[in-house]
């Protein structure tokens, strides 16, 4: 399992002039393609007006066809995890003949997150309804979140200490060499020393262990952990599997402006999604794991998109025999908000930008495949275009459907001005687009479906909860497709980005 080329995190780490070369085309390729895209169609636009329109026009039916196509996976997760909702899973796993030989053991990274944000959580799971003395918990502490960390884990310490089969609180240290500051930093440090002072001592076998990697903000729903039990304990080779839950942004919900709530429930509505494409599914924030694959594996430390390297490198580490199951099942976590609006603005942007610097998978994969011989060629060519085109249509999709679409008419010269097409263009196009708002009808009804009880009773409120939607355009472009294209801009350039802990806030 020693492949050096599974801990790699940049061209940076590579020596070799050739290797690096071919690991730094990879990181460029990102930012190529979308920079070339939106490059091409101002030129063709401005010399060939024609091309441009018909390509616009073309582009605009296939993204109505991708819409149909996900609002209809939409609405079947929807459904599925509605009915997952109200199975007995407790009672499903009891009548598993080895279910009590499983232990849970999860592990909530923390910086300097408020202890009423933190105990929020672990009143969620010690509500779980599944055997306390069958988890283990682990709070995991930024020794550089000083003291008021410190003060927070002392408190969430004497509070649930008793409750778990285990509880453990893990202070990281700063400034390891080699290690990138952050959660993945975290989540490794802590695996290590509760290995070693907990499960090693107790001798639990690792494959009886499944691990739970939550952020600090994560509410599991009551059944959560049968749920995981059950599909860990049915799955063909839960070894070679992880398991991913469905996040919704709920817990305050209420509180968070328009845009953040649009884009929160956005990433909840593509979750959902992907659980209906199992073949796409990589793991996302809170996922699971076999403890066993973890340590065989080890938790990548030294990146800022570890929810999903963790799953790349399973995959590449067992040569393809690797999956993620979707659970069809919930998990509450925060939408962004700040102590104001202009920094809420900012800190979505920022979060964003962090999210959108998966794009550092690209070439960490494309490289593994070309390193990874027992990887059937047609599963690297099945990823690799699963990949370049989810990055390529962050970056670039929206601004060519809201924005871009005019260029023909404003730079296409007077020629072009009179023809018939040029008539069309913007008529046909809002045409298409008028019809692709019925996914955006789609959101809007189950969004309303997803909402927690009210704190205030406010009927504006719960109708502005409507009305968001209609900022759909904007947030795409201003808090999807820029950062997308600045997080891609950077990889090529090499200015990579460290990790930034979204600020936590509840009122």
């Amino acid at each position: 399992m020693e492949n050096s080329y599974l801990t790699l995190s940049s061209s940076r780490d590579l020596k070799d002039p050739k290797e690096k070369f071919i690991y730094k085309c990879f990181e460029v390729l990102p930012a190529f393609l979308s920079w070339g895209t939106l490059l091409l169609v101002f030129i063709l636009s401005w010399s060939a007006p024609v091309v441009a329109a018909v390509f616009i026009i073309i582009f605009s039916c296939l993204w109505l066809f991708r819409v149909l196509y996900l609002s209809f996976h939409q609405l079947a997760g929807f459904r599925m995890m509605k009915r997952n909702l109200s199975v007995d899973w407790l009672g499903k796993i009891k009548k598993l003949n080895n279910w009590q030989n499983i232990f849970h053991l999860v592990v909530l990274p923390m910086y300097r997150e408020d202890v009423g944000i933190v105990r929020s959580s672990f009143r969620s799971l010690a509500g779980l309804e599944y055997p306390k003395d069958k988890m283990i918990v682990v709070l995991a502490v930024e020794e550089r979140g000083g003291q008021e960390a410190r003060e927070t884990a002392k408190a969430i310490e004497k509070e649930f200490s008793g409750i778990f089969f285990r509880f453990s609180v893990v202070s990281h240290p700063k400034d390891i060499a080699g290690e990138m500051a952050g959660k993945g930093a975290n989540v490794s440090w802590a695996i290590k020393k509760v290995k070693e002072s907990i499960i090693d001592k107790l001798a639990i076998p690792y494959e009886n262990i499944v691990v739970s990697n939550f952020d600090i903000d994560t509410r599991p729903y009551p059944h959560y952990l049968a749920a995981l039990t059950w599909h860990y304990l049915t799955a063909e080779d839960p070894s070679r599997c992880s398991f991913q839950p469905i996040p919704i942004y709920n817990n305050n919900i209420w509180q968070a402006p328009a845009f953040s709530r649009v884009i929160a429930t956005s990433g909840t509505f593509w979750q959902m999604m992907q659980q209906e494409r199992p073949e796409q599914l990589v793991t996302y924030s809170s996922h699971s794991m076999s403890f066993k694959a973890l340590i065989e594996i080890g938790y990548p430390n030294n990146i800022v998109s570890d929810d999903s390297r963790i799953f790349w490198k399973s995959y590449l580490a067992y040569a393809g025999n690797y999956k993620a199951v979707p659970l069809y099942y919930p998990i509450s976590m925060d939408a962004v908000l700040a102590k104001n609006l202009f920094k809420t603005a900012v800190n979505q942007y920022k979060q964003q930008r962090r999210w959108a610097w998966g794009c550092e998978n690209i070439p960490y994969v494309l490289y593994g495949f070309l390193k990874n011989k027992k990887i059937p060629p047609e599963e690297k060519v099945r990823h690799s275009l699963i990949l370049l085109d989810g990055f390529w249509s962050w970056a670039v999709a929206a601004l060519l459907i809201f924005f871009l679409g005019w260029l023909p008419l404003m730079v296409g010269g007077e020629e072009f001005k009179v023809t018939l097409l040029s008539y069309n263009l913007p008529r046909t196009t809002s045409a298409i687009m008028t019809i692709a708002m019925s996914g955006m009808i789609v959101s809007a009804i189950l969004s309303m479906l997803l909402l927690p009880p009210q704190p205030k009773k406010s009927r504006w409120k719960k109708f502005s909860m409507i009305l968001q939607w209609l900022l759909l355009p904007v947030t795409l472009i201003v808090f999807g497709a820029l950062p997308a294209l600045e997080a891609q801009t950077r990889l090529a350039l090499g200015r990579y980005l460290g990790f930034w802990v979204t600020e936590k806030v509840r009122k």
